[in-house]
């Protein structure tokens, strides 16, 4: 059994990732760490043991989170965006699994849109989310425009258009455009049970990553 923690565990996302983990059949969960829970990381560390911890919390607590993590041995699986990844090269102890999206839809629309963009002159990015997202562009959408523009590095890299509104959930549309035609690449997440097969993946996978610090889920598909 993976003995896994859950940070930001009050949250929508992370009550959804504790369900998951419970009813999954080879882990257990050990802690739900959150401040409106009043249990801090640490103490959860020390106490319940973990072996992974599961980082849905806020751009402005998540490295300090991965490094406590880390610094104590337990790997880490983050879905949390909007803070800067250089803070986290370097660390060692364990390792840490980072994917702006874990719907594994989302990842083969990152994929198709960095081949599309081999072929088309022109793209734009629009993406939606929920109204109480933290952060804009969204992570997703940031690591396809570097994808597409680094499939393609003789054209700009795409912009990004974002909108936040109650009622969606997180959804992404790629327009590329050329001469006489346009073509259209969307995910849509309607519910937050799709990214959760990519969180449980990636908690089985993160302890045999080929190096410390892997950003992207397509790296353990």
């Amino acid at each position: 059994m993976i003995r896994v923690a859950v940070s930001g565990a009050a949250g929508r996302m992370g009550q959804t990732v504790c369900g998951a983990v419970e009813a999954a059949p080879d882990m257990e969960l050990v802690a739900r760490v959150d401040p409106a829970l009043g249990l801090e990381l640490a103490e959860a560390i020390t106490t319940a043991r973990p072996e992974v911890l599961v980082d849905f919390s806020v751009p402005a607590t998540a490295v300090q989170n991965i490094t406590t993590a880390v610094g104590a041995g337990v790997h880490a699986v983050v879905g949390t965006t909007g803070f800067d990844l250089e803070a986290l090269r370097g660390l060692t102890g364990a390792n840490v699994l980072i994917a702006p999206n874990f719907a594994i839809g989302a990842v083969l629309m990152m994929q198709f849109a960095a081949q599309a963009a081999r072929h088309m002159q022109a793209a734009e990015i629009i993406e939606l989310h929920h109204d109480r997202k933290l952060d804009r562009p969204s992570g997703t959408a940031k690591l396809t425009a570097e994808l597409m523009h680094a499939a393609a590095p003789q054209r700009p890299q795409p912009p990004i258009h974002s909108v936040r509104l109650p009622g969606l959930v997180a959804h992404q549309e790629v327009i590329l455009g050329d001469v006489g035609q346009t073509l259209t690449i969307r995910h849509d997440s309607l519910d937050r049970e799709s990214f959760m097969p990519g969180v449980l993946l990636a908690v089985r996978r993160v302890g045999q990553l080929p190096q410390p610090l892997v950003v992207g889920l397509e790296h353990i598909l």
